[in-house]
């Protein structure tokens, strides 16, 4: 498997926690921890319960991802 085989999704934070993670859920309703990458934790902002984000997941695990955007 390469990096381009990463799962994307959208979702909605539920809950926000500490150090740029937050618990999204997917319309599907599951549900998966994702974070925010270091260098666009300046550019984000806070995360916010009702955020509308993009999370890229692996196929190895799909409890975590990486959140990749958010609409606003």
């Amino acid at each position: 498997m390469s990096k381009d085989d990463a799962i994307g999704g959208e979702g909605v934070v539920v809950e926000t926690l500490p150090n740029g993670v937050a618990r999204v859920e997917m319309p599907n309703g599951f549900r998966t921890l994702g974070y925010v990458p270091g260098k666009k934790r300046s550019v984000f902002g806070p995360l916010q319960p009702g955020d509308r984000v993009t999370v890229e997941m692996t196929p190895y695990d799909l409890s975590q991802g990486r959140i990749t955007g958010r609409q606003q």
